[in-house]
């Protein structure tokens, strides 16, 4: 008789002895893997981690199966075909916003204002700063002369009540702004508010004069602000192709009046309350909100005014007539007609920065030069 061999089975039966087999006659003890008292869930998914796989974020589901186990995410526990996403800057899951520097609730990318409105609405404003005076009250006294039987009534001190108001808005862009004693016509480019016509003052915005009429050596051995019209003084040439340029008349309404470096960099300022004469990087955003530099010039120039059908369309608005320049050495006025040059208030070591169009060129030129020179001058709107 052959012999028969019976292996011991996890469940239900147990080798008694040589082809004999008798029924197991208790359970074996429950598996609580975590030896809290009760069998659940997690101590099935350990038992079965036994045999090589986990469940490392204890979400339900095996990491083999889990594309996200880190439970720092903020979807761990979600589905689980899902990579891991986090919390951005406002504590959205997976939000897409990387900051918050201000703490106010709402993206940089879409706050208007990284700090606080002040009462005026302006962002990181002063707050009311115009002073108006509420109530004037003056304070009297008598005395009574006995000798002619007449009271003397004079004023002894007075109280003045103010309060601090928000300033009025600027005007809309578009509308024209009124400042030593001329109205320059406006136009909003992109998010900039700019004049639409070259500076012709003779004042600084505090009502200092400017210096004028200077000849061919005061010009160019001054070193504070002065002015100029096109052709106004001796030694002239110009290429307008229906104009004569070299008449300052002629050339202040075409052309506005030049400027050299020194008086764009005067703090009294050749720009009205609001405005300012823009920096380099200020004519960087306008040629950027035309279309980037190689197109922005022909976008700026005037539709005529260029000789050599160097035209532009003018499809701006900024309306840039070829003013040309007045020499810092020689004093020599030249190049109207065929160019036009506008300071910029960047300085360039003991030089400084400005914008050109050109009569053969639709881009929008940057360089730098002496400060002496006599350029055309544009205002831009400070930014809220």
């Amino acid at each position: 008789m052959s012999r028969l061999t019976v292996r011991r089975v996890l469940f239900g039966f147990a080798l008694m002895s040589v082809g004999v087999l008798q029924a197991q006659t208790a359970c074996p003890n429950p598996y609580d893997g975590n030896g809290d008292g009760v069998v659940a869930i997690g101590d099935l998914l350990d038992l079965l981690g036994l045999f090589g796989d986990s469940d490392g974020d204890d979400d339900g589901t095996w990491d083999s199966l889990d594309l996200c186990t880190d439970s720092t995410a903020c979807n761990f526990m979600a589905n689980p075909t899902e990579t891991c996403s986090y919390l951005d800057a406002l504590g959205v899951c997976a939000g897409g916003c990387t900051g918050d520097s201000d703490d106010d609730g709402i993206c940089d990318d879409q706050d208007t204002c990284e700090g606080a409105l002040d009462a005026c609405g302006v962002c990181n404003g002063p707050g009311p700063t115009e002073v108006i005076i509420v109530d004037i009250t003056i304070q009297y006294d008598s005395v009574y002369a006995e000798a002619i039987d007449t009271w003397y009534v004079f004023e002894v001190g007075a109280d003045t009540t103010f309060e601090f108001t928000c300033p009025p808005p600027p005007p809309p862009c578009g509308d024209p702004v009124a400042f030593g004693g001329y109205d320059y016509a406006t136009v909003e480019i992109g998010d900039q508010c700019w004049f639409a016509e070259n500076v012709q003052s003779l004042e600084y915005a505090n009502g200092d004069p400017i210096p004028a009429n200077l000849n061919d050596n005061q010009w160019g051995s001054t070193s504070t602000g002065a002015t100029i019209i096109f052709g106004q003084e001796d030694g002239c040439s110009e290429d307008a192709p229906d104009i004569d340029a070299c008449d300052p008349v002629v050339a202040l309404a075409e052309y506005g009046r030049l400027y050299n470096w020194y008086a764009v960099n005067d703090s009294r300022s050749l720009c009205p309350e609001g405005w300012h004469v823009p920096t380099d990087s200020e004519f960087y955003a306008l040629g950027s909100a035309l279309g980037g530099y190689p197109v922005a010039g022909e976008k700026m120039k005037t539709t005529s005014g260029w000789n050599y059908n160097g035209q532009g369309t003018n499809t701006s608005g900024f309306s840039g007539p070829p003013g040309g320049k007045r020499s810092e050495s020689s004093g020599y006025f030249s190049l109207a007609g065929e160019n036009a040059f506008f300071w910029t208030s960047t300085p360039y070591a003991s030089l400084a920065r400005y914008r050109e169009l050109k009569f053969n060129s639709n881009s929008l030129h940057s360089s730098y030069s002496d400060r002496g020179n006599g350029y055309s001058v544009r205002c831009l709107q400070d930014a809220p």
